[in-house]
């Protein structure tokens, strides 16, 4: 099973992604891994922390010649800020953030104990992961791209209907965003918040094209895709809605507008859709259709004008700590978005023609797609 795990704290030594179950023979250049990692740190609205840290990964092992041989493979980011034993203790929770909660559950008197592993930093170890599943997907061009929907409630209208057209788009925009009116009121919506001491959070879409039907599965809960998408999605760092394809809308009208009807093309001998409201998934299962996800982004709780807190020591009222921080990170959550999905899906790739090495793998999915024809 293609599996990851992270590990290491916001100002400790390093970050780590331990990669498990990814198959032998695909080639890995560390600079595809760093340009995911470099977009992470991007977008307007980002804090000091990123002019200090140049995130770039050193693999560690799982690779010879530059090529995977089957074994875990383990990822590591150094960080330039690394000062975890020297940073004074914090006894001002944030409200909105991990703090309370944590020093409550673990019995701590430092809440650096628990905001260093919580903070959104960690991220960086899940987008080299996802790096890794996205160079796998592309073996089999699957293309996993994220962009910000909307800021602060000024929302993108445009809808882009091709990967390059993603591209073209987000990589010229500050925000990651695809509409250039929108991002203009993004900027400027974005300045007036750092100007109040404030932050702001925003909505991402996350699209997969070329994803095969048939991944995921219906007959267990666990096993459902748009479950574990959800899922995933859920873990990032201040995310707190999921929707998938229609989402939240599909409430909103009849059985009969909303439901993808079904045709059938004998010059392509396949089945196809006009619609695309269930977002690429139904019951759990891919249809064949592009996969669409969008997530919601709470505005970031370190402000510097700080809300009420309580001092975990003296009990007294106090404002609320403040740590270096993101005015708005919803342009660098795009991307952590698309590293988990692309991981989710390449794991349920690998669940359903997985084999030791690219070949294996190669074989199993190439039959499939026979197998879909014969229909």
């Amino acid at each position: 099973m293609l599996t990851y795990t992270t590990a290491g704290e916001s100002h400790g030594k390093c970050l780590i992604a331990i990669v498990s179950g990814f198959p032998a023979g695909i080639q890995l250049d560390e600079s595809d891994i760093n340009e995911e990692l470099k977009r992470r740190q991007g977008g307007f609205g980002r804090g000091g922390r990123m002019q200090i840290e140049s995130d770039r990964v050193c693999i560690l092992s799982g690779v010879r010649k530059s090529t995977t041989i089957g074994s875990p493979v383990c990822l590591k980011i150094e960080n330039k800020d690394s000062k975890i034993d020297v940073l004074p203790d914090v006894t001002r929770p944030r409200p909105g953030h991990a703090d309370l909660a944590g020093i409550i559950k673990y019995g701590q008197k430092d809440v650096r104990n628990i905001l260093e592993r919580a903070s959104a930093r960690e991220t960086a170890a899940r987008v080299a992961a996802g790096a890794l599943a996205k160079i796998l997907l592309a073996r089999f061009d699957i293309k996993v791209l994220g962009y910000v929907k909307g800021i602060g409630g000024i929302n993108s209208k445009k809808i882009a209907k091709t990967p390059n057209e993603i591209l073209i788009n987000r990589n010229k925009s500050k925000v990651y965003c695809l509409d250039k009116l929108a991002e203009a009121k993004m900027i400027e919506k974005i300045k007036k918040a750092k100007k109040e001491g404030d932050s702001l959070g925003g909505t991402i879409e996350i699209v997969a094209f070329g994803v095969p039907p048939g991944l995921g599965n219906h007959t267990q809960w666990e096993l459902r895709l748009d479950g574990i998408l959800a899922g995933a999605l859920m873990s990032i760092q201040g995310i707190k809605a999921v929707e998938i394809g229609l989402g939240f809308g599909f409430s909103r009208k009849f059985g009969s507008q909303v439901h993808d009807e079904i045709f059938y093309c004998e010059d392509k001998g396949a089945f196809s859709r006009t619609t695309n409201n269930a977002g690429g998934i139904e019951c759990g299962m891919t249809n064949g259709e592009v996969v669409i996800a969008r997530a919601v982004m709470k505005p970031i709780p370190t402000l510097m004008k700080p809300l009420r807190s309580v001092d975990i020591i003296t009990k007294k009222p106090e404002s609320a700590s403040t740590e270096r921080s993101d005015v708005c990170a919803v342009p660098a959550v795009s991307v952590v978005g698309e590293a988990v999905v692309a991981f989710e899906i390449a794991r349920c790739f690998m669940e359903k023609f997985g084999g030791d090495s690219i070949n294996e793998v190669t074989r199993n999915y190439e039959g499939y797609l026979k197998q879909i024809c014969a229909i």
